[in-house]
């Protein structure tokens, strides 16, 4: 079967879970703040009243770092590929499903300061979401043949299973030392910021 039908529902779930994220950065307002500065609307018009969404802003920045990479990754990886079967669309909706638990993994860390449970469940989400996205990958190599384009651009993907082992350890790390888990968080969305020029090497290469 084609994959358009794929790619275009995989586009819009990963638009409204972005949407989603920025919808938890609320405006700051004068009776939860105190304050004595505000607009019309009740809403605090200082710098200084942004201070309590710093934490709020820094997950939100993160997140959208590591929905954006899964994104420009899954278009190179269908690029790739020909044709889809039924099994990969399952695995497809099984890697939506964990990225739809981002916004909610996001809001609950930025709320309460970077807490050990909250950086520790963060941490289990991306680490789901690096499995289904595993899964995906090798549902779509095995479709497409082992001698196929994307089966040589991925080779042993040897990024995504350190990525797996990191996300493991912060997990770990996140009850002993929660800046470590967000240090390695960083780590690894510094890994994956750039597209992964496996698959445009090789394709370039075919044409």
């Amino acid at each position: 079967m084609g994959k358009g039908r794929l790619e275009a529902f995989s586009d819009g779930v990963i638009a409204i879970i972005i949407t989603i994220m920025v919808l938890e950065l609320k405006v700051p307002h004068v009776e939860e703040l105190g304050a004595v500065t505000s607009d019309s609307h009740g809403r605090e018009a200082t710098f200084a009243a942004l201070h309590p969404l710093i934490p709020l802003f820094i997950s939100y920045t993160l997140s959208f770092v590591f929905v954006a990479i899964y994104w420009n990754n899954h278009h190179h990886m269908l690029h790739a590929s020909k044709v889809v079967s039924g099994g990969i669309l399952w695995a497809n909706t099984h890697l939506l499903f964990w990225l739809s638990l981002v916004p909610f993994v996001t809001a609950w860390m930025g709320e309460n300061g970077f807490a050990a449970a909250p950086v520790a469940l963060y941490g289990i989400v991306l680490l789901m979401c690096a499995v289904a996205y595993t899964i995906l990958a090798q549902a779509l190599v095995r479709r497409q043949g082992r001698t196929s384009q994307l089966a040589i651009a991925l080779g042993e993907d040897v990024k995504g299973r350190v990525s797996l082992a990191l996300y493991t350890s912060a997990v770990v790390l996140a009850f002993a030392n929660r800046w470590i888990s967000l240090a390695i968080y960083f780590v690894v969305a510094i890994m994956w910021l750039i597209p992964d020029r496996r698959i445009e090497r090789i394709l370039t290469a075919h044409d």
